[in-house]
Formats: structure tokens, sequence, C-alpha cells
């Protein structure tokens, strides 16, 4: 069975997530959002005092405040960056991106090296992560789903009662609200959603309260 830690960094409050398989202990670090040596230290340390073995570096897309940890857990723990083929160009402007919004500091070029697509699965000891690929917030967003355990996170695609903006180069709010609606809206009621920001949540609610999907 899967297990599932969060972590807050950076200004944004992006959540980046720590999933492993209680048995074999193989990991998967998806939306490494650390800015700072303190985040760094702070994930770090909850890999090794849990015995983790890091096996994916997994982006569900390519803006900024979700990948400003990739150069450190590329060097720490020697992995390649997993990612849907579209967000190349997102990955290509990081330093854009950073002055886009005023910051100081950027990770730099971030390059996809494992690319993933619809129905691909990455496996962690006996459990399965399945891919969705939801275009709308960004041209390459995913959704990684585990169905034994009844979860997914969902990047910036679904939030509570809210979905991604899709305002930013490459949104598409129609592309958005359809993949949300043939990909996630159908799974059991009682999936939990957990977003890339805020709270989580569950899709039998979003399904009948989100007033960008009703």
């Amino acid at each position: 069975m899967l297990k599932i830690s969060e972590f807050i960094f950076n200004a944004f409050g992006e959540i980046t997530y720590l999933i492993w398989d209680d048995v074999t202990k193989e990991a998967a670090i998806v939306d490494p959002g650390m800015d700072c040596e303190e985040e760094e230290v702070a994930l770090d340390n909850f890999i090794i005092k849990n015995g983790l073995m890091v096996k994916y570096l997994v982006l569900t897309h390519l803006h900024i405040d979700h990948v400003w940890g990739v150069p450190h857990i590329k060097e720490t723990y020697k992995v390649p960056v997993t990612a849907h083929n579209d967000g190349g160009y997102l990955g290509s402007i990081i330093d854009a991106q950073a002055q886009m919004f005023g910051l100081r500091k950027s990770p730099g070029r971030i390059e996809i090296e494992n690319t993933v697509d619809d129905g691909d699965k990455l496996i962690l000891g006996s459990s399965e992560l399945e891919v969705f690929h939801i275009p709308g917030h960004s041209p390459g967003g995913i959704v990684l789903y585990a169905p034994k355990e009844g979860f997914v996170i969902a990047g910036d695609v679904l939030f509570r009662n809210s979905i991604g903006r899709t305002d930013l180069p490459g949104g598409n709010y129609r592309q958005l609200v359809d993949g949300i609606k043939k990909k996630l809206l159908t799974l059991p009621p009682e999936t939990v959603v957990y977003p890339g920001h805020g709270p989580e949540t569950i899709i039998g609610f979003e399904k009948d309260n989100n007033p960008y999907i009703v």
C-alpha cells in the first residue's frame, strides 16, 4: 500500500508530495517546490528518517513554483525528471517565469528526461500511479491516480471548489474543464484529491459543488 506525506513550500504555498510503498520503501517525489535550504533539509530529513529510496521525480506541470527543488532532487537522489512532453516549453522558460512573477531567483532551465502520457503507470512496490494527461492549466498537465488506494495527485488541475487558472501561457479553460469531467469526475466519488495548493477534497464533493464544473 502507498503512503503519502505533504510539504508546503515556497511563497506560493505549493504542496510537494512524497509517495511511497510501505514495504519496499520505493518513493516518488511529486512537484518539489523547495526554494531554500531549510525546505530542502525538511524533505531530505523525512526521507532519511523513513528509510525511503527515491525512484521517481515527477512534475505534474512545469510552472516555477512546482519545480524550484528540481536541481536539488536531481543532485541528491540521481533520478531523472519525469513529466509530459508538452511541458517542455515551460521548462525552457523558467527564467522568464521568474521575471513574470517578479522573482529574483530561478532554478534555471528544466529538461524533461522521461516522458509520460495517458495510461502510463509508475510502479511503487505492489502499487501503481496511473497517468492522466489533463491540459488546460498548462499544456503538459498530468494527474496521478492511485486506484488501489483511492487518491489522485491533481497538481493545479483541480482544487476544492475551484480549478487551475487558465490565463497563463498555454492555458485553455474549455480544455481543462473537459479533461476534469471526462477523466476525474468519472472516478469513484470517495476518491481523495490532493491538489497543488490548498486543502484536499473528494471527487464526489467537487462533482456536486464545484461552480466551475457543475
